[in-house]
């Protein structure tokens, strides 16, 4: 039987997600490929509409490239990661290591050292107290944090620049040990070398820790070209 010489993953990502395939564009090495699959998602994005997201899984995860072994599986939605808890990896099934937006910043925090942070989320303030107290009850202090008021992922994927960058100032404090900017459909990538040297902090975004957390995971070797500086960083 032939090996394949290409490491694979699955990604399973929201109908409604402008976002995560270009950044995963961005930081996925050569020699990886991301297969992709989308689940329905019926805005606004609510804990309720989140929580309809667990019984999609299974399906979606089933259409990625049937009968080939992947090395990950990612499930790309913060919000609903952490609406759905643990029961993530159940819906998903055993095929490959399941990774959240979720997991990977608590894997990327561990690594890191940190356990304060500031918390960016372009949700409503109810989805935004979601994500609050998933990371609280997994230990993390958020010493800050600001919800900047959007109902539709689509919205929140068409942020500029500028509103990105006055929403993390507002979220930041001179206690907080590194940023959290929440959403796989936020444009942070892009920004997160600009924002760590105006903060001198680390910066973590939805799709990077994500991207990051399935790599190390999968124990990929070499320069990875990720942004910010926890892509300086291999644990092996």
């Amino acid at each position: 039987m032939r090996t394949d010489p290409v490491r694979r993953f699955g990604l399973i990502a929201l109908a409604t997600d402008l976002t995560i395939e270009g950044d995963a564009a961005r930081i996925m090495p050569v020699g990886t490929q991301l297969h992709t699959t989308r689940i329905a998602f019926e805005n606004p994005t609510t804990p309720e509409t989140l929580r309809r997201c667990g019984p999609r899984l299974r399906a979606a995860a089933d259409l990625i490239v049937p009968g080939v072994p992947l090395d990950g599986m990612i499930f790309g939605c913060t919000s609903a990661a952490a609406a759905l808890g643990d029961t993530v990896e159940a819906e998903i099934g055993g095929r490959a290591p399941v990774v959240t937006p979720v997991g990977g910043l608590l894997r990327a925090l561990e690594t890191l050292d940190i356990r304060r942070i500031g918390l960016l989320t372009p949700y409503l303030p109810e989805t935004a107290d979601l994500v609050a107290g998933y990371l609280e009850g997994q230990g993390i202090e958020i010493v800050a944090r600001h919800a900047m008021g959007f109902a539709d992922d689509r919205d929140m994927a068409r942020l500029m620049p500028g509103e990105i960058i006055e929403g993390v100032t507002a979220a930041d404090h001179p206690d907080a040990d590194a940023l959290f900017l929440s959403c796989t459909a936020l444009p942070a990538v892009p920004l997160i070398a600009e924002l760590e040297a105006r903060l001198g902090k680390p910066v973590l975004s939805s799709n990077q820790v994500v991207f990051w957390a399935t790599l190390d995971i999968a124990r990929i070797p070499g320069d990875r070209p990720g942004p910010g500086r926890l892509f300086r960083i291999c644990k092996w």
